[in-house]
């Protein structure tokens, strides 16, 4: 887990470390390890079944220890004498067996124990494989990948299905419609200035247009060009589509839109030639990779003859 920075002296040893994990609202997790393996030398020698009711029971008592106390505190703070109007109160949630926390509310967790039930499960928060503008395929790689780091896999296992995967995408094993990023357009009239005048290809896109909408309009102008406009549909304003980037073409152009339900021939073998898969690795999930691999402080050589992962 990534650790926060500035916390109390009271969640703090006499040497400084720092045993609060995260803190967002009424919730506060803890690493209990460090006490469980002072008051267990035999720690590391468990099963994870016995170390997470070992560490299921310190939270029910660092519960008895921590409510007496929080009472007192709402007696003397708030002049709270009546027991029934102390609303403060201390409860073990949960018991994680590991867990990786990006930032504020950006989570995955691994639940072994919640409200004093044994379960086997993952609460996952605001992680990039949540969000519906990363590509499916990529989601489940990757939520695949966070998931077994959790459960434990060697490092040199999920180096190993990294590396299949890039393959995968290099090679053309996986479909460009998997890896294509998925989005709603939005603001095609703000940002084409004008259309595609006499012996012209394409519009004139105005500055600052979002890399989907750039390459909705190229679609258009050049399904237009094609004069497959006239049994395909154009991609209008609010379409789902889809976005691929693109190698060196005859037409120049970085980037271009589909639509699954409506894709030409012509424009399928297009893209097919011309898909830029190496830069739909590197610019959609590779930055993904690294920013986990760093805050796990690990490393990746995807080639022998690279010293460093992200350094292709």
């Amino acid at each position: 887990m990534k650790h926060l920075e500035d916390t109390p002296e009271f969640v703090c040893d006499k040497e400084k470390n720092n045993y609060c994990v995260y803190i967002d609202t009424d919730s506060n997790y803890f690493h209990a390890e460090p006490l469980l393996k002072k008051l267990h030398p035999n720690f590391d020698k468990m099963s994870n079944e016995e170390k997470d009711d070992l560490t299921e029971k310190l939270a029910i008592a660092s519960q008895t220890m921590v409510g007496p106390i929080l009472k007192q505190i709402t007696k003397q703070s708030f002049n709270q004498h009546n027991p029934e109007n102390q609303r403060i109160d201390f409860k073990n949630e949960c018991v994680l067996r590991s867990g990786y926390i990006r930032a504020t509310r950006r989570y995955t967790q691994y639940i072994t124990r919640e409200e004093g039930i044994k379960t086997n499960k993952f609460d996952i928060k605001g992680l990039e494989f949540k969000k519906a503008n990363f590509p499916p395929k990529f989601g489940k790689f990757f939520k695949e990948l966070v998931l077994s780091s959790l459960e434990g896999v060697d490092k040199e296992i999920l180096d190993a299905k990294v590396k299949k995967f890039r393959t995968d995408i290099l090679d053309g094993t996986i479909p460009l419609s998997d890896l294509a990023n998925p989005t709603s357009v939005k603001k095609l009239n703000k940002y084409t200035e004008r259309k595609a005048r006499s012996g012209e290809i394409f519009s004139k896109i105005g500055k600052g247009a979002p890399a989907a909408v750039k390459a909705t309009i190229i679609y258009n102008d050049l399904l237009r060009f094609w004069n497959l406009h006239r049994v395909h549909s154009e991609i209008a304003q609010g379409d789902k589509i889809k976005w691929i980037y693109l190698k060196t073409n005859p037409y120049n152009i970085e980037a271009i839109a589909l639509l699954e339900w409506d894709y030409p021939d012509k424009m399928r073998t297009f893209i097919e030639e011309y898909a830029d898969r190496k830069k739909i690795f590197e610019s959609v999930l590779l930055n993904k990779l690294e920013g986990f691999y760093n805050d796990l402080e690990w490393s990746l050589n995807l080639n022998p003859y690279q010293q460093t992962f992200f350094n292709l």
